[in-house]
């Protein structure tokens, strides 16, 4: 007889190492799964769970200039016990949520890479389950360090990530769902052992001292933790692979920039980035002619060589002379400008203009019925305020066809939104539904927080009674190999480029609301940090007093024309049935004659939205009717509906129904018609169509509504 023979599986390499992080268990599983993968780990914290994993290729990637690094924050809606929605009910494209963590775990990861590795890297970072109180995206971050710090993939870390929230102005270290629905800030900040690598975050107006002291109380936090990863690397980490270098040729570069630095000079001496493209093309040909015979790859590496020969030229001038290429000053930010109103059937605009970069934002509002679904593991299904941003190929001078928004426009919408959410008025205040779409019609640096800026005058111009304007401003950094540094304000292209840092901080005069931090080194020290966050709000205050107050002083004290004009009633939710109708059909009715768009929720709340007032005043005055209990003794008008023939009788009729309000009815008996005798309803030359007064005289004996014709009069 044939038989089947199996061993027990034995995991020899099993690890778990535990650990308490504000307050809370987390573990590091190693040695169990994902075992082909470079590195690999399982961290829980509390009841999130999320394995994560690194993987190189064998060789490096021919013809790139860069790290061909992707990290993919994968979220499993078994995660959180639900079925993904859509025809297929399975996971599609990853949601927004799930692009900004991928992109805030590349932020600090990428990095600390060797500059010159070329080989593909892949960072899966799979949530399998979800613990509303433990975010994932800090779990992410850690096992992503750990995968790759155990792992033989060449990584400078390991760094670690935290979140901060501010409750009555008392610091939470990664804090409850439950507490960040009442936290005045949400803080995640990356971190070395030795240094902040980097900052993202969303504030209720939190001032500088405040989120500096934030900053500062995380990176304590995570230098703890780091002592841990350290211990778990020293025990299990793999010897790091070797590879082959992607440098420049040393001596190639040397002799080319020799060769062509005056011409370099010059090129990048303008604030046209036109005119430095095209003061660019002959220096390639010049290079081509004199040394392709020598260095015959020179021309596949161009776009390497003219990267860093420009980034040579830069830095030397920030760091010795603090000169920057336009001429500025290191505190002096570029020509500004703004408008308002300039679409005429748009809600609300407006165009803001910093040197060459220009952002367009439009405001459009709808009904709350408008808000967007959404779909995810976390328990936030809607969100009324949506933020979109568009970066098409014309606004770099770049001949391409459109294309849907990729990772970089949908984390700039992400900060864009989130920069202006804590000053928009509540539902009760403003019902609307709210969409902005930044256009960026040119580009040369500091575009996400152009569209902030073009964002408040939008929605100044909307009509939406925002609390505070907003302004959005970059603060670069330029660091030398002695320890020494500059910040300059309001970075350009080619300072983004060549730079260190992009240090954006957006918000009121009052505080901060968002900040996204950049860098291409290995972290910020306290003193830059401090020095960025007070060179920003002096920057926000100038644009705002100076800039958007100058374009439009206010809100505007009415929504467009074209907008829809929103009325709020409140009714006993034990009518809604009554309202709605059945099948839909007394809703319809009023929708049809009023021309209004009514949304009703469940707790008895109603929004009515119309083009005009009288076509809302119509629909209200509808369902007021629908609603309103009659009063014994009071005089109405209303529709004779129907005839109501006796049944025993021959020619004699009961009496008449009547619609005192949409979908209500009630009856008058044949008595209550008038003063005298008759058989008929007719006879009192009351027919089907007519509009008759009635009089509620109260409930009779079978406790049904009692009307009469005759006592109105």
């Amino acid at each position: 007889m044939y038989e089947v023979k199996s061993k027990p599986m034995v995991f020899d390499n099993y690890r778990v190492f535990n650990y308490t992080f504000a307050g809370r268990p987390l573990s590091i599983e190693t040695g169990k799964m994902a075992g082909l993968a470079n590195g690999a780990c399982l961290v829980r914290y509390g009841d999130t769970a999320v394995l994560c994993t690194a993987t190189a290729s064998k060789e490096p990637r021919e013809g790139v200039d860069f790290l061909p690094l992707s990290v993919d924050f994968d979220e499993k809606m078994y995660a959180s016990g639900k079925i993904p929605g859509g025809y297929f009910r399975r996971e599609g494209k990853p949601t927004e949520k799930a692009i900004l963590s991928s992109r805030v775990i590349d932020r600090p990861i990428r990095p600390l890479f060797p500059k010159d590795l070329r080989n593909d890297v892949s960072l899966v970072l799979t949530v399998m389950s979800y613990d509303p109180d433990c975010a994932p995206e800090i779990v992410a971050m850690l096992g992503a360090s750990v995968a790759l710090s155990i792992s033989d993939i060449p990584w400078n870390g390991p760094i670690a990530g935290a979140e901060i929230g501010m409750i009555d102005g008392r610091f939470i270290v990664n804090p409850t769902e439950e507490q960040e629905k009442v936290s005045d800030l949400a803080l995640t900040v990356a971190a070395s052992s030795e240094k902040v690598v980097m900052i993202e975050a969303g504030a209720k107006e939190v001032s500088d001292t405040d989120m500096y002291n934030a900053i500062m109380l995380a990176h304590r936090e995570i230098k703890d933790l780091l002592v841990f990863v350290n211990a778990i690397v020293d025990e299990i980490g793999k010897p790091k692979f070797e590879f082959p270098s992607g440098e420049l040729d040393h001596d190639m570069f040397d002799e080319i920039f020799a060769f062509c630095e005056k011409d370099l000079m010059f090129a990048l001496d303008t604030d046209d980035k036109n005119v430095r493209d095209a003061r660019m093309l002959p220096i390639k040909q010049a290079v081509e002619e004199n040394f392709i015979e020598k260095y015959p790859t020179c021309m596949d590496q161009w776009g390497e060589l003219e990267y860093k020969m420009q980034k040579k030229v830069v830095r030397r001038w920030l760091l010795e002379d603090k000169k920057r290429v336009d001429g500025r000053a290191m505190n002096e930010m570029r020509p500004l400008g703004a408008e308002v109103g300039l679409l005429p059937r748009v809600h609300g605009t407006g165009l803001f203009t910093r040197g060459q970069t220009q952002a367009l934002t439009c405001a459009t509002l709808g009904t709350l019925a408008d808000a967007q679904e959404l779909d995810g593991i976390d328990n936030e299904d809607s969100k009324r305020y949506m933020h979109h941003y568009n970066m098409p190929g014309y606004s770099t001078g770049e001949a391409k066809q459109l294309r849907s928004p990729g990772r970089r426009e949908i984390g700039h919408g992400a900060l864009a939104e989130r920069a202006l959410i804590p000053v928009l008025p509540s539902e009760e205040e403003f019902p609307y539904a709210i969409r902005l779409v930044s256009e960026i019609l040119s580009s040369n640096g500091s575009t996400s927080q152009a569209s902030i800026c073009g964002s408040t005058l939008a929605l100044m111009d909307a009509g939406v009674p925002i609390k505070a304007p907003v302004a959005g401003i970059s603060c670069g950094l330029i660091t030398a190999e002695d320890g020494s540094w500059d910040t300059m304000i309001d970075i350009q292209g080619v300072e983004d480029f060549y730079g260190d840092m992009d240090f954006k901080v957006a918000g009121t005069h009052k505080g901060i609301t968002a900040i996204q931090m950049d860098l291409k080194i290995d972290g910020l020290t306290p003193e830059i940090i401090k020095r960025a966050l007070e060179t920003t709000h002096v920057a926000r205050d100038y644009i705002i007093d100076n800039v958007i107050l100058k374009a439009i002083p206010a809100p505007r004290a009415e929504v467009s024309r074209y907008a829809p004009k929103m009325t709020i009633l409140h009714i006993d939710p034990d009518k809604i049935r009554e309202v709605i109708g059945k099948g839909g059909s007394v809703i319809q009715k009023i929708t049809a004659e009023s021309g209004a768009k009514i949304d009703i929720e469940d707790d008895g709340t109603i929004y009515i939205a119309a083009v005009n007032a009288d076509s809302a005043e119509k629909a209200k005055a509808a369902i007021d009717a629908i609603c309103f209990e009659p009063e014994v003794g009071s005089v109405y008008t209303a529709t004779v509906v129907k005839i109501l023939p006796s049944k025993v009788k021959q020619n004699e009729d009961i009496g008449c129904f009547i619609e005192y309000a949409p979908g209500k009815e009630g009856m008058v008996h044949i008595s209550r018609i008038c003063d005298r005798r008759i058989n008929k309803v007719e006879d009192a030359g009351v027919k089907v169509g007519d509009t008759v007064r009635v009089k509620y005289i109260g409930l009779d004996k079978m406790g049904r509504m009692d009307w009469s014709i005759k006592d109105a009069k």
